[in-house]
């Protein structure tokens, strides 16, 4: 079976119901959803998904209409930067040859969100030219809607204005990504400025977004986007942050994965180890390989479940 894979994020990590209900619609269309992870600080829900096009398609719009009935953004408050109910929806192809494709189906999600759901959806990643979430995030909703109705932005799809209730809809076709938030014992502006020095855009690392933010319980974050997984190995941006803490005397805590990790980052961190061998007969990861990068990443752990291709081996859709 030929599948694309979808990793929708909506605003929402407090509310298990809506969380649940989101998820629930997010399979209407028979698509599966491997994997759901949910973030009370970042307020925030990121699904996994993989189906056919059109399973994908229909279950894409019925997530996000799910998520724009449910999540109220004029009562939302989270650390993570958002536009919308339903705030990114990726549909992310398998390898480059299937870009066409993946476009075709992220197309037809933004005009079904904006003329079925009537909202506002705006495009990014390969639909527009390399752009990413953070050009219309900057500045949040409240930017964006004064951007919008300045007349310097224009939604794809989908209503000329933007409400404050579900706000906008960016839908996009990437790339496989990492995204990895790494705890540092430190202060808020210890870990922006750690954010400032590996993230690309500030001159760190190739492929890596990075903001640093606070959590609840006091601790702080260095939360990251690994938008290039074979020009930065996850791994060597876990090692740079490590740096970068340690020469201002500050200690690293636990490592979060975010959504499901793709093999080859696995296969990266424990060729790294020396592993010579990190994948098995079936083309998953072994034990030890999964024990290099989990060490790596500074996880807890990271079992077999937690990697992308070991769903679909179990699906039948590798």
């Amino acid at each position: 079976m030929r599948v694309l894979e979808s990793v929708p994020n909506v605003s929402e990590g407090r509310d298990p119901i809506v969380v649940r209900a989101v998820a629930a619609a997010l399979a209407r269309g028979s698509a599966s959803v491997l994997d759901t992870h949910v973030d009370a600080d970042h307020h925030r829900s990121v699904f996994t998904l993989v189906g056919s096009d059109d399973a994908l398609i229909d279950g894409l719009v019925a997530g996000i209409a799910e998520a724009a009935r449910a999540i109220d953004l004029e009562r939302h408050c989270g650390i993570h930067p958002r536009v919308g109910a339903a705030d990114v929806v990726p549909v992310v192809p398998p390898t480059a040859d299937e870009i066409p494709r993946a476009r075709a189906v992220a197309l037809e999600v933004a005009r079904r969100a904006g003329e079925e759901l009537e909202l506002p959806v705006f495009l990014y990643g390969e639909l527009a030219g390399g752009l990413r979430p953070a050009f219309y995030r900057r500045g949040g909703l409240a930017e964006l809607t004064r951007r919008v109705a300045a007349g310097e932005l224009a939604p794809a799809y989908g209503p000329a204005a933007v409400g404050s209730r579900a706000g906008g809809v960016l839908v996009g076709v990437r790339p496989p990504l990492v995204a990895y938030n790494l705890v540092v014992h430190g202060s808020l502006e210890d870990a922006r400025a750690i954010a400032m020095c590996v993230r690309e855009s500030s001159g760190g690392l190739p492929g890596v977004q990075a903001l640093g933010l606070a959590l609840a319980d006091g601790r702080v974050q260095v939360s990251t986007n690994v938008v290039d997984i074979d020009a930065m190995p996850t791994h060597v941006l876990v090692e740079r942050i490590g740096a970068e803490a340690r020469a201002r005397r500050l200690e690293v805590g636990a490592g979060e994965l975010v959504g499901l990790l793709p093999a080859r980052v696995v296969e990266q961190a424990a060729r790294a180890a020396g592993d010579g061998t990190p994948l098995g007969e079936d083309g998953l990861p072994t034990a030890r390989a999964l024990g290099a990068a989990s060490a790596a990443l500074h996880l807890a752990g990271l079992p077999p479940e937690r990697v992308l291709e070991w769903h679909l081996v179990r699906l039948g859709m590798l």
